[in-house]
């Protein structure tokens, strides 16, 4: 307290902050940006185990042998879906019930937002079908889930057809103490979601559905099962859910565990995993893994039916089959092996999946990065900004410091003026253009596409599109507009206000982000940190403003989708990039509005508003 209390100490301590604040700022963001790349090496990277007692196990004997069955239910599906031209929910119906389920049907219709010219739809309406298996042993109080979803783009028939074969030869056993559930989902995640509301009697993205006619008890974990062909070379497994959530590790432990066991190849990514750790070359694969993860994460889609149950609490995942060139494959009866051991571990729990880790990084299946060596990644480039807004701090609070003082001599130092000097109400007009300018960036597209569609020759989508393009070019113009209502006094004080706000409003949300979606919380912090910190109206103006245009969210998205495709050895051309850069934007608007993903409003509500602040920080007159 003296050291605060006493002015000359004070003024000492002021001068030290200020000399080092650069030097501090650089060294901190190198050390994040170490840390993170570092995270693929051990020891930071940690190998994977089993913390659930029950499951600690693979002492289970399969007894799946219904391959043959399997591959004629998978050709009867495809046959009746081929004459009807939607999912033949009467032969679903008839055939689960002749292998002794409680059937029943849910039907369901959304009118999309916007027409979705990915998957060329806009009125929705579709047909669950589920079977419900009772527990034999127990009372109806728990359950879990094996869905398969069903869309015009993939039939996913093999995967039906194990589904069927499964629930075939689980109906014979006796040690089933959870019901399970077969579940057959229209129009994929449309359909998963329909279901998932009615099953937890909720209505959170405006669905129209019919409510359930049987229920189970309530879901401790589900598998999303999506297969191409009668063979697989491999099984690869998605982890990420909707706005970044992820199952428990235990439940991914369990996967790899029986996929060791029955000999199939299981991959993360789509990338097989490192055997040498003790190489460079193990790490640096693990990298590359672990970057593909921290892409897909951030963008907070569900990457799989699995990824809006876990916004519901269950616990899940999603096997994909992957038929390749590669010299081993894999038939059905194996993959329904796998499972079959998958489900009867999770029979065995007692208690909800709880004792391993639910937030992690995963540079391979069998290795693991937990939430308390990646946070501090984060941690430091957070850091950069608290520096720098601690300075101006100093400065606008403290005395500045002159030449002479470098050298330590206790020559008289240069005054600023009074921290009343600066009128707080000069900020109100930045700030709240600003955050005009996101609200309208969120609300405008949607809302007026219909007046875009009549007055210019382009779809519904497109008109989303280009106004969401149109709004966030405009914000440039920012700027020449808020100047016209600031005080011209104390101008070196009004940015230096100004840009302290910004920086702990960007701090802010950084930290609160990080702690939801470290991948994408990094990812920003990674990028627009620098241009955060460097910004200044003084100095090379058209380098800052270059800098700043490269780390605004649109051109981090824009850049993200690029080191994402090369990241899968399919590089992309610039012409490629902007198209799949216009559909991720129209993609991200439709997922938010359907699904509920978050990461639209953040970036347009939040950190756009926060980056409009920086840029009339630059053009300040």
């Amino acid at each position: 307290m003296g050291l605060l209390s006493d002015p000359v100490r004070r003024r000492a301590l002021a001068r030290l902050v200020l000399r080092l604040n650069a030097p501090l700022c650089l060294l901190s963001y190198v050390a994040g940006i170490a840390w993170f790349l570092a995270l693929a090496f051990p020891p930071l990277t940690q190998r994977t185990y089993m913390s659930e007692n029950a499951m600690g196990s693979t002492m289970v004997e399969e007894q799946f042998v219904g391959g043959d069955r399997a591959r004629a239910f998978a050709r009867d599906f495809a046959a009746y879906r081929r004459k009807s031209g939607a999912l033949p929910v009467a032969w679903l119906e008839r055939t689960m019930r002749s292998v002794g389920l409680e059937v029943y049907t849910q039907s369901f219709s959304r009118k999309l937002p916007f027409p979705d010219e990915t998957h060329e739809r806009y009125m929705v309406s579709g047909t669950n079908v589920y079977g419900i298996l009772r527990a034999p042993r127990a009372a109806s109080t728990e359950s879990l889930v094996l869905t398969v979803p069903c869309g015009p783009d993939s039939p996913n028939s093999q995967a039906v057809g194990l589904l069927l074969a499964l629930a075939a030869h689980f109906r014979g056993q006796i040690y089933w103490a959870k019901d399970i559930i077969f579940l057959l989902t229209e129009h994929d995640l449309l359909g998963t979601e329909a279901w998932l509301e009615a099953y937890h009697d909720v209505n959170v993205t405006g669905m129209q559905s019919s409510s359930l006619q049987g229920r189970a008890g309530a879901i401790q974990a589900a598998v999303a099962l999506e297969l191409s062909s009668d063979v697989v070379t491999s099984l690869d497994v998605i982890v990420e859910g909707l706005n970044g959530q992820l199952p428990n590790l235990d439940l991914l432990n369990l996967f790899q565990t029986f996929c060791q066991k029955g000999g199939l190849l299981c991959t993360l990514q789509g990338k097989l995993q490192p055997q040498d750790w003790t190489s460079l070359d193990g790490p640096l694969q693990g990298l590359q893994t672990l970057l593909l993860m921290v892409l897909r994460q951030a963008s907070g889609r569900p990457h799989g039916p699995h990824g809006l149950f876990l916004r519901y609490g269950v616990e899940a995942l999603t096997l994909r089959g992957i038929n390749s060139f590669r010299q081993y494959k894999y038939d059905l009866v194996a993959v329904g092996k796998a499972l079959e051991g998958m489900f009867r571990k999770l029979n065995h729990l007692l208690e909800r999946l709880h004792q391993s880790f639910f937030f992690y990084l995963l540079p391979a299946l069998s290795r693991f990065v937990s939430i308390g060596l990646y946070m501090p990644a984060a941690g430091f480039l957070l850091l950069v900004l608290g520096l720098k807004a601690l300075e101006l701090w100093m400065q606008l609070h403290e005395a500045g410091v002159g030449p002479e003082e470098g050298g330590g001599s206790p020559g008289p130092s240069t005054p600023l003026l009074p921290a009343q000097g600066v009128g707080l109400a000069s900020l109100v007009a930045p700030l709240l253009i600003s955050q005009a300018v996101g609200l309208a960036l969120y609300i405008l597209p949607v809302l007026g596409q219909h007046v875009a569609t009549q007055h210019f020759p382009v779809s519904e989508a497109e008109a989303v599109v280009l106004t969401l393009l149109a709004i966030y070019a405009a914000g440039l113009a920012l700027p020449h507009n808020t100047h016209r209502m600031v005080t011209t006094q104390a101008a070196d004080r009004g940015w230096m206000t100004l840009k302290l706000v910004a920086l702990i409003y960007l701090a802010l949300q950084l930290g609160c982000i990080t702690l939801t979606n470290f991948s994408l919380g990094f990812l920003l912090a990674a990028t627009m940190v620098p241009a955060a910190v460097l910004t200044k109206p003084h100095g090379p103006r058209p380098l800052y403003a270059a800098l700043l245009v490269l780390t605004s969210p649109a051109a981090v998205l824009l850049g993200s989708l690029f080191l994402w495709r090369e990241l899968q050895e399919v590089p992309l051309s610039l012409a490629e990039g902007w198209q799949l850069f216009l559909s991720a934007l129209s993609q991200g608007v439709l997922e938010h509005h359907t699904y509920g993903a978050l990461l639209f409003p953040l970036l347009t509500l939040g950190l756009y508003p926060c980056w409009l602040l920086f840029w009339n920080v630059l053009f300040w007159k």
